[in-house]
């Protein structure tokens, strides 16, 4: 029986650098999202896989030598692997027991690869959260791109964002993606900018007026901008620096394939660029 619970934010452990990381900005969106945190691990069953050290992950009071028992071997066995993995979830707990946010926690220990794990949550997380660099086969790209449910990414150490960048190009991903945050509460207390790149005429100017008057309408404190430029990945990585913004947010490989191929992906270029937490919202959200 699956002990998956409705709405929750779901951290993926599977990123041994970036342990702490996610469960920070897991429990940061659950106190703003008041969600529980579904902690998940996810170790295929296989024959024997490359030890993966996930020892000194995590800065807790107690137990914090105990996965150094899994880094001393080159592969780990199958009951070795999930004997690691019980014991990070183990201590990712008492983690986040010891930050006192008063968040219910609860563990997902899957036999299966993290791309597998993340269809699993899908439908019934309100986000997952992922650290920047994945242990697993798959690339972050491929699991953004698979998935149907916002995911945020972060770098460590994560740090708690009071300013937004919204990344508004008036495709429908990026109508879904406004919809979502007009109803959301993780970004309700933060000052967001809506900016858009692109040719300053009546079209871009009329579309991103209407998007920032309905971020205000929703009570959220909002600036807007339009860069007219060619390069929409160096445009915003340029505005969030200059303006110190904390938290970007973009939909998620909303382009053409073609435009893809041509001039490559907005989407890849700002995972590769931004050095903050990225939100964003897959093309096959519902």
């Amino acid at each position: 029986m699956s002990n998956l619970k409705t709405d929750s934010v779901i951290a993926c452990l599977d990123c041994p650098d970036h342990v702490q990381a996610v469960l920070e900005a897991s429990m940061w969106a659950s106190t703003r999202m008041q969600a529980p945190v579904g902690l998940l691990h996810s170790v295929p069953n296989l024959q024997q896989k490359a030890a993966v050290n996930y020892s000194g992950c995590l800065n807790i009071d107690d137990e914090n030598t105990l996965l150094e028992q899994f880094t001393t071997k080159e592969h780990l066995n199958n009951c070795e692997l999930k004997a690691q993995g019980k014991l990070l979830l183990h201590q990712a707990t008492t983690y986040c027991e010891q930050q006192r946010h008063k968040i219910k926690t609860y563990t997902l220990h899957r036999h299966e690869n993290l791309s597998d794990s993340i269809d699993y949550v899908d439908d019934k997380a309100q986000l997952i959260v992922i650290g920047h660099n994945v242990t697993c086969k798959s690339t972050l790209s491929q699991l953004i791109k698979v998935s149907h449910c916002p995911i945020l990414v972060t770098h460590a150490p994560f740090l708690p964002p009071t300013t937004a960048l919204f990344a508004f190009d008036n495709s429908p991903t990026s109508h879904k993606l406004l919809n979502w945050l007009c109803k959301t509460s993780l970004i309700r207390a933060l000052t967001v900018h809506i900016v858009m790149v692109g040719k300053e005429n009546s079209e871009n100017c009329d579309a991103l007026r209407e998007a920032y008057a309905r971020l205000r309408q929703a009570g959220i404190k909002s600036k807007k901008a339009l860069l007219d430029c060619r390069d929409v990945a160096a445009a915003l990585t340029y505005y969030q620096k200059e303006n110190n913004i904390g938290l970007l947010i973009s939909g998620a490989f909303g382009q053409s394939r073609l435009r893809g191929l041509l001039k490559g992906s907005d989407t890849k270029k700002l995972l590769h660029s931004t050095e903050t937490p990225y939100l964003l919202l897959p093309k096959s959200y519902a």
